[in-house]
């Protein structure tokens, strides 16, 4: 294996051999998105979960005893090896709860970074997706994958979760919570809104992990702690440690989610000047991310 401290001057050389013009208007996720395979690297996951890229990731083989990787088209199955092993780890709990395993969405590119569609994270090989739709058949085609679609857990009025959701729903979401690899967990709102019916304190240290936010309520979302010893690595902020002091965060800011977010209150003031609008990671080039990327980028 190369190490970064020998092929990194090589990574740069290559980027800046590229005419001025291209090189400035090139975006990432393309350069990236279309690399094949991985670099040949020790695995590292290099920047943050949105800006960054990822050395050495390895594949999640597309079916295993307990999954099967979904919408193969995108070469999207791919993370680090903390990720995968906790991809397999939880699709073998899943198969003692009543489903056969998981299916696996989105985890990230052979080299990760920026991708040309959809997330904004999984550049690091760090998240992944994983569907709300229980594992019933192992045996999917790559056609089958293409287009059987999850199912949504959140009711109509979005408060609530609906009769899709199911005990092992949430057996499977607090084991992923419990796993001290897992910094926290996306879900749709009505989610953390149904386990905090029946939280308790002793409960803290895995559901403050369960946190709540748009566009998952037909998969949840989990994102690992940076492994130790990876220094490029950039952790989140705030840590789970630091979320409501502590507590489940079952409080106001979760009512919000289905509440306000939901039916906005009235008002009469004037309307605020717009924020200038972010750049999307899509956007980004290779200057935007880490310095090491151009080495993983340079890779063979």
């Amino acid at each position: 294996m190369y190490t970064f401290r020998r092929t990194l001057a090589a990574g740069l050389i290559a980027l800046l051999a590229l005419p001025t013009a291209a090189a400035a208007q090139q975006k990432a996720s393309h350069l990236l998105g279309a690399k094949a395979t991985p670099s040949q690297h020790e695995s590292q996951p290099i920047g943050f979960y949105s800006r960054g890229c990822a050395a050495g990731n390895i594949e999640l083989p597309e079916t295993g005893p307990t999954w099967q990787a979904m919408r193969l088209s995108r070469n999207r199955n791919w993370g680090q090896p903390e990720m995968i092993d906790f991809l397999k780890d939880l699709s073998a709990y899943a198969a003692t709860v009543g489903w056969k395993g998981l299916y696996i969405g989105d985890i990230g590119q052979p080299r990760g970074g920026p991708m040309v569609s959809g997330h904004a994270s999984h550049q690091i090989g760090l998240d992944a997706d994983i569907w709300m739709k229980p594992a019933t058949n192992l045996r999917l085609s790559r056609r089958d994958r293409e287009n059987i679609s999850s199912v949504d857990v959140r009711s109509a009025d979005q408060r609530s979760v609906n009769g899709n959701w199911t005990p092992a729903h949430a057996a499977i979401l607090k084991r992923a919570a419990m796993d001290p690899r897992v910094d926290r967990i996306f879900v749709t709102p009505p989610v953390k809104v149904e386990f905090c019916k029946t939280a308790s304190k002793r409960d803290a240290k895995w559901l403050q992990k369960i946190r709540p936010y748009w566009g998952h309520n037909y998969h949840f979302h989990v994102r690992l702690k940076c492994p130790k010893g990876a220094r490029g690595c950039v952790t989140q902020t705030p840590t789970v440690k630091d979320l409501s002091k502590g507590g489940t965060g079952c409080d106001s800011t979760l009512t919000w989610w289905v509440t306000d977010m939901l039916d906005p209150p009235k008002t009469t003031a004037k309307p605020a000047k717009p924020a200038p609008k972010k750049r999307h990671p899509r956007d980004y080039t290779m200057k935007d991310l880490p310095g090491q990327c151009g080495a993983v980028l340079a890779s063979r």
